[in-house]
């Protein structure tokens, strides 16, 4: 197609001179046109290319309008066929639709209609493209490869991901925030033969108890002040989909007990009504707590627990799969780049090396924003380290202690500990988060260590050689 044109069309018509008078008057009006003679001269054109309009005339010797608007529709998915016939019929009319053409005129042709049919129908191939894009993206998003990691632990699983993609299983997603739970689902429904439909989220700690449950089940008009009409809820809204329900762990008690019978059931009431609703959603649950721990605590029902477990998928932190680092962080240059438009190809070797020795709290979700700015910032080609945020650039990998073999368990917790406290600024709670220890435990070693310390700045006064050395 030309740079300035409208769009393609293909005529197709027997008569020579009717033919070629279309053709031109077409190309007149801004668009490129091309011609045929018959229904298999133009089948042999469209494997060439795909015309954005067909303008075939219905009666042909040989392959018939008819005919081509079957054959070509198998070929090219995205052409809207127009038929002209002088034999014009409400049944030749009906059966030309059946087919799939979008419009349908008679000869002697008037231009004007003419004209208005191939915009109309011009713009109905347009939006079929552009629809098609549009999936394609989407489906391009959530495939499996698009999950990025070659370390063991990724690679267990993608392997479960795609069996149980298959399935109606329940799911249940663990893991550190930033892991990238949300594109997990998202990947399971996208990959499902529930694609189709919807995929349908909440975040189960952003709303008040009264507010989850209305997004939940819905409301009936005048059941709370404010309810001035009814309302779907995300139940609803998924149905013959997939609801997503992210942190799963804060629904309070009281709501617990109502999802645990929908599970059971797959049926449910309306907040203020009385109607039982039944729907088919599959359920995705992600937390990035310990549910069984919070059962062991009280706060989160068991028998509900083991219905959002039928499925469990734990997503490492970026921490225990560091080798995947690299391949993460090129993977959002390119990313990043494409969509600021700029020409960042690389990352430099001492920018890549403090990616590398960092421990990432925050995951992938941390990686991703660290590589976004730095590709804004950059000035160059090469993203080095200066353009990482501030830390980066003051912590290289070399500045921390790190694993030396040899050294002990406690050791290893110690670095462990002290590196996590410093990434936090010394929050003892976010620290605990991140190396799924207690927030006590941390504390107690803390204060261990400064004791012990203590006590060897002692030793070492009480020891002094000067101490014993007479120098009267």
């Amino acid at each position: 197609m030309g740079k300035n044109t409208k769009g393609s069309i293909l005529v197709v018509d027997d008569e020579a001179n009717a033919r070629e008078a279309l053709k031109e008057m077409l190309a007149d009006d801004g668009y490129t046109t091309h011609a045929a003679a018959d229904g298999r001269e133009a089948l042999r054109a469209m494997q060439q290319f795909e015309p954005d309009v067909v303008l075939t005339d219905l009666k042909m010797p040989g392959m018939d309008g008819l005919a081509l608007l079957t054959e070509g529709r198998k070929q090219s998915r995205h052409s809207a066929f127009v038929v002209m016939t002088a034999f014009g019929s409400i049944e030749t009319a009906v059966e030309a639709i059946k087919r799939g053409a979008e419009h349908y005129i008679t000869k002697p042709l008037e231009m004007d209609a003419v004209t208005a049919l191939v915009e109309r129908a011009m713009e109905k191939a347009h939006l079929s493209r552009e629809a098609a894009r549009l999936r394609e993206q989407i489906e391009s998003r959530y495939q499996f490869d698009q999950i990025l990691g070659t370390h063991p632990s990724m690679q267990r699983l993608l392997k479960t991901l795609i069996q149980v993609s298959k399935s109606r299983a329940t799911v249940l997603i663990s893991g550190e925030s930033g892991t990238g739970k949300e594109l997990i689902a998202s990947a399971i429904h996208h990959n499902s033969k529930r694609k189709a439909a919807a995929f349908v989220r909440l975040n189960c700690a952003s709303l008040a108890e009264s507010l989850l449950e209305s997004e939940l089940f819905g409301h009936e008009r005048g059941a709370f002040t404010g309810a001035i009409v009814r309302r779907e809820g995300r139940f609803e809204q998924a149905n013959g989909g997939t609801l997503f329900l992210d942190e799963v762990s804060e629904i309070p008690m009281t709501l617990q007990v109502k999802l645990l019978r929908f599970l059971q059931e797959r049926t449910f009431e309306r907040v203020g009504g009385n109607q039982t609703i039944q729907v088919d959603v599959r359920i995705v649950a992600a937390t990035n707590r310990d549910l069984a721990e919070q059962v062991r605590l009280g706060t989160f029902r068991e028998d509900l627990f083991y219905r959002l477990n039928v499925v469990q998928l734990e997503v490492p932190p970026l921490r225990a799969r560091a080798s995947d680092i690299p391949a993460l962080a090129l993977h959002f240059l390119r990313k990043y780049a494409m969509e600021n438009e700029v020409e960042v190809s690389k990352i430099g070797d001492e920018a890549m090396r403090a990616l590398a020795g960092h421990s990432f709290p925050g995951n992938v979700r941390e990686l991703e924003n660290a590589i976004e700015r730095a590709v804004v910032l950059c000035g160059t080609d090469t993203i080095e380290v200066e353009d990482l945020p501030p830390f980066y650039a003051t912590h290289p990998p070399g500045s921390r202690a790190a694993f030396v073999p040899g050294m002990t368990m406690h050791d290893l917790e110690r670095v462990a500990i002290q590196q996590t406290l410093e990434l936090t600024g010394g929050s003892t709670a976010k620290a605990a988060e991140i190396l799924a220890i207690s927030q006590r435990k941390i504390q107690y070693r803390v204060k261990e260590w400064n004791l012990r310390e203590q006590s060897n700045r002692s030793d070492e006064e009480e020891s002094d050689p000067a101490d014993g050395i007479d120098v009267a």
